[in-house]
This record gives structure tokens, C-alpha cells and sequence, in this order.
């Protein structure tokens, strides 16, 4: 049996931007681009939330929520050295840390005598660490696996934990609501409901074979997590899946003409980065994603053996074809080969969603 804890930063950007300024505190303040050139809240502290901003919103909206907001950029310099100590605070504990993101990480505790052998010992000490060394605040969550501790981080956000014990993990998972389970975004989450699905335990009704029919690949996910099932490791070093890069045009791509005049200059931005990047794993898909002047998106992807303009150029064709509006957003990509048994998972790593079902259309 494992002995996971997932250990997620309390609005992480934010939280570095008032240890460092101690005037922001109290003061609704959010981390993003500016609203002019159509800019998204990266974060957001809880003086904000309240107003209703939250990450991924865009900026302009935020502002109209919240016009005493104050709108910062990020510091990402400043960012990832908060992110390294607390990285070398988690591993004072375990080597065996899966970070997700700059604030997030999953440890496994396994067998690990401190704190008397306990998890959530462990996870007090470590939080209050955190307080103390880097002056940010953290939660957790403790389980015998990585969904129930990631749900379980955020139960008692902020500065808190919360313990899912094995005989709990049952019960606890079929409360859950189904939008919960990692990769179950909007558009999955409303054919569920249309499916008469809301909960895990309404999932549970469904037999494999109908959520493979209905779901594809991801259906054998739906039926596992549902149950509060997840078999997977932590992985100190984490398997890159995709890489990325997107744009948000200050004014509408207006027609296909455009978005294609618009593509030299991603893939150009892209080859650099995967340059840089050298992945020693063989290139198996590449991707575009289109975001429209509606805020409806798709993502187009094919085989594809190397970064290939043409590839990306018809990628682009198809996905415009769905929609046949303006563009506010372009991406390109490439996704890796994955070993035999690998379990993508959606993590901040990504800046790509998971593809939707086949036919799905993602909205932001």
C-alpha cells in the first residue's frame, strides 16, 4: 500500500508576489497579461476569487468582475526559485518527487521513517517548511494513491491537508463529481450529465465495454478512477508527452488566409523551442490548436514522424474547416512516442488540452 502525498502551493504566483511586497496583501491581485493584448489570469489570490476571477480567465473579464483588481506580470525568474527550494524541501524527505508543475508535486512516502513513518506527519512538517523557508503557504493531501491525493489537496485549501485513508478511499471516491477525474473537462463532463452521469458513483452503473464505446481509450480511465483505482507511480523524472507553442492574437485572425499567413511565424517559435528541448524521443503525432472568436476550440492531430510545415499547414485547413470563424488562437505541437503501459495524465507540463473524444469541439 502507498503512501502518496500531493503538496500543491496556495495561489502560488500571487503567494510570491505578496511575500515580497507585504503592501499587496488584503488587495485582490492577480498574475496575468494585459487585457489590450487579450491576456489570461495565470492566478489569483483568494481576494479576488472572491469577485469570481480565477485562472484562465481572460484579463479583460477579470477587470470587469473585479475593477479594483490589480494586475501584475509574472515573474518567472523569481517563480522558479521559490519552486526549487521547495523542490529540495520535498526531497529532504523522498527522492522519489513528481513535480506537475513550478507549485506541485507529487511525493511518495513509502516506507520513509520520518515523522514516525507517517504521511501526514510528513505533510505537516513539509507545509510548515515551506511557511518558514520560502514564506508561502501549502496544502496537501494524503492517500494510498495520485488521484485521491490530488482531489484530497484541494479539500481543505488554503493552508491545510486532508487524509483519505485505504477503507476511505471507496466511499470518498463515488461522492466525487465526475468533472474531478483528470482529463474530464466541459465538453466530456456535459455528455456525462446528457449520459445522466454527474457523480463517480453514477459512473460505476456503466460496464467497461459501454465507456470504451462511448469514450474510446479513455473510457478504461473513466471506469478505473471512478473507483478510486490508480496503480500509478510516482515518477521522479517525468516523461515529457507533447511540446508546444500557442499564441493569443490582440485582434482576430479573420479567415483561413490569415491563419495561414499567421503559421510561419508558430513554427518558426516552435523549431526553436524544440531545439532547445532535444528530445531524444521519436516525434509520433503533430498538432494544431484553433481557438475561435467564440471561445470554441479543437484540436487536429495526424501521424506524423518529424515537425513538418506542410503537415501543419493541412492540420490547420481541416480545423478551420470545423468552425469557419475568426481565430484568437493558433498552436502548434508535436506529441512523443509513449512507451507500452504509459498513462497520459493532464498536468500543467502540457501546454496543449488532452485531444477530445473524436467529433468533440473543447471550449475554453
Amino acid at each position: 500500500m502507498r503512501k502518496i502525498i500531493h503538496c500543491d502551493c496556495d495561489c502560488f504566483y500571487a503567494a510570491v508576489e505578496m511575500r515580497d511586497d507585504p503592501s499587496l496583501r488584503g488587495r485582490p491581485l492577480a498574475i496575468g497579461g494585459r487585457p489590450e493584448e487579450r491576456g489570461v489570469v495565470a492566478t489569483c489570490n483568494y481576494e479576488a476569487r472572491a469577485f469570481g476571477v480565477h485562472s484562465a480567465m481572460s484579463s479583460a473579464r477579470a477587470l470587469q468582475l473585479c475593477p479594483q483588481l490589480l494586475l501584475l506580470p509574472p515573474d518567472f525568474t523569481r517563480y522558479r526559485e521559490a519552486s526549487r527550494r521547495i523542490l529540495a524541501i520535498y526531497r529532504d524527505y523522498t527522492p522519489l518527487v513528481e513535480p506537475l508543475s513550478l507549485d506541485e508535486a507529487y511525493l511518495d512516502v513509502t516506507g520513509v521513517d520520518r515523522c514516525r513513518g507517517s504521511a501526514t506527519l510528513m505533510a505537516q512538517e513539509i507545509r510548515a517548511r515551506i511557511r518558514a523557508e520560502v514564506g508561502i503557504t501549502a496544502s496537501a493531501g494524503i492517500a494510498p494513491n495520485k488521484f485521491i491525493a490530488k482531489v484530497a489537496s484541494d479539500w481543505n485549501k488554503p493552508d491545510g491537508q486532508f487524509l483519505v485513508t485505504p477503507a476511505e478511499v471507496d466511499a470518498f471516491a463515488a461522492a466525487l463529481p465526475v468533472k474531478k477525474i483528470f482529463g474530464v473537462g466541459k465538453v466530456t463532463a456535459a455528455r456525462l450529465a446528457q449520459l445522466g452521469v454527474t457523480t463517480c458513483g453514477d459512473l460505476r452503473s456503466w460496464r467497461l465495454a459501454d465507456l470504451a464505446h462511448e469514450f474510446g481509450a479513455f473510457g478504461a480511465t473513466l471506469h478505473r478512477l471512478c473507483r478510486g483505482i490508480d496503480e500509478r507511480p510516482v515518477r521522479p523524472d517525468r516523461i515529457r508527452k507533447s511540446l508546444s507553442v500557442e499564441t493569443t492574437y490582440a485582434h482576430d485572425l479573420p479567415d483561413l488566409a490569415a491563419c495561414r499567413a499567421a503559421l510561419p511565424a508558430l513554427i518558426e517559435a516552435f523549431s526553436g523551442r524544440f531545439a532547445r528541448a532535444a528530445e531524444a524521443r521519436p516525434v509520433h503525432k503533430a498538432v494544431v490548436k484553433i481557438k475561435f472568436d467564440d471561445f470554441s476550440q479543437t484540436t487536429v492531430e495526424c501521424v506524423s514522424t518529424a515537425p513538418d510545415d506542410a503537415v501543419w499547414h493541412g492540420l490547420l485547413d481541416e480545423g478551420w474547416s470545423r468552425r469557419r470563424r475568426p481565430v484568437r488562437l493558433l498552436g502548434v505541437g508535436v506529441r512523443f512516442t509513449e512507451a507500452a503501459g504509459e498513462v497520459t495524465e493532464a498536468v500543467q507540463f502540457s501546454l496543449f488540452d488532452p485531444p477530445a473524444p473524436e467529433g468533440e469541439v473543447q471550449r475554453a
